[in-house]
């Protein structure tokens, strides 16, 4: 939701390269003919969220436009640069990404912002509602220490653990360990399923967790999670990473295009222009797909066949 790291530029292209799909094409007319009208290159940024907007604008894009979409598995910096390349047509849910865009919408004016999408993220610290039952005052960050010990495992070397989600999401945790002296140390879990599984396990055996964690995301609709109180987020308290004392912001989250494809104005870009939902729809959609057994193309199906209300404005 997310990365503030950087690598070698020559690697990630080299990664960006390996996931190539068909070149871009579908704008290359306003109004394109009917019938098959080229290939939409969506990113899919690894968490389900995101995978859920992509399914959605897929399914419309395919089934009611006649566009061929390319989906192309990428992490958040990586696919930015798909916009460089030309592999890369829309981002669908972007977190925030101030130095992205001054990159590459500002300087190298190979991106465009195309709006929100409706959905309203919060990053954040969270507990298990069992342990606010047993330590009340562990949702204040000023006690974090007393309790650390109850967060000891075989990876934290001695401290709490403190546990993340994938290294390239947005994180400020080391930081904030760090700058608000907590004795605890960040071990990163890899994956968004990885840090889900560590919270259920959490709550249906009672075993404590301290977790970085997000929304929209299903599980708040299945487990009682809380949020820890960091020091409250002040405009500029997060312009430093390595400085970073202070809770993260709320998020609009928002769609980014390739300069190219938006100026093309396809229906394609029209629709990814015009899509907007909300947190409960994408629950909804991520639901299908994580608990359901359903593939991403299914859950838009049945999401698309029972809100034809909600989608039918994205389409002009």
């Amino acid at each position: 939701m997310r990365t503030l790291r950087t690598a070698a530029t020559a690697a990630l292209i080299a990664s960006l390269a390996a996931c190539g799909g068909a070149t871009s094409g579908a704008g290359e007319e306003s109004e394109p003919s009917a019938g098959p009208k080229g290939t939409v290159n969506l990113a899919i940024n690894p968490w389900v969220g995101y995978e859920a907007n992509a399914a959605v604008i897929a399914h419309l894009l395919e089934k009611e436009l006649g566009y061929t979409v390319e989906k192309k598995e990428l992490k958040e910096e990586i696919a930015w640069q798909g916009f460089e390349t030309g592999e890369v047509d829309a981002i669908v849910e972007n977190w925030g990404h101030a130095d992205l865009k001054k990159t590459y919408i500002e300087q190298k004016k190979v991106a465009v912002d195309v709006g929100p999408t409706g959905n309203k993220g919060t990053i954040g610290w969270y507990v298990p509602q069992w342990m606010v039952d047993e330590h009340p005052d562990i949702t204040d960050w000023n006690n974090l220490n007393k309790y650390a010990a109850l967060f000891k495992t075989s990876e934290s070397k001695g401290k709490g653990q403190f546990l993340a989600g994938d290294p390239s999401f947005v994180t400020n945790d080391a930081a904030l360990v760090k700058n608000l002296k907590l004795d605890y140390t960040v071990v990163y879990s890899g994956s968004e399923a990885a840090i889900i599984k560590a919270a259920q396990q959490a709550s249906a055996q009672k075993k404590p967790l301290l977790f970085y964690f997000y929304e929209p995301q299903w599980l708040f609709a299945k487990e009682k999670y809380v949020r820890v109180k960091l020091p409250a987020y002040k405009t500029g308290c997060d312009a430093d990473p390595k400085k970073v004392a202070c809770d993260y912001p709320d998020y609009v989250l928002d769609k980014i295009a390739s300069k190219k494809f938006a100026d093309a104005n396809s229906t394609a870009y029209q629709l990814i222009k015009n899509f907007t939902w909300t947190n409960d729809d994408q629950n909804l959609v991520s639901d299908y797909i994580t608990n359901q057994g359903m593939t991403p193309e299914k859950a838009a199906e049945k999401w698309a066949a029972e809100h034809e209300a909600t989608w039918k404005p994205w389409i002009r």
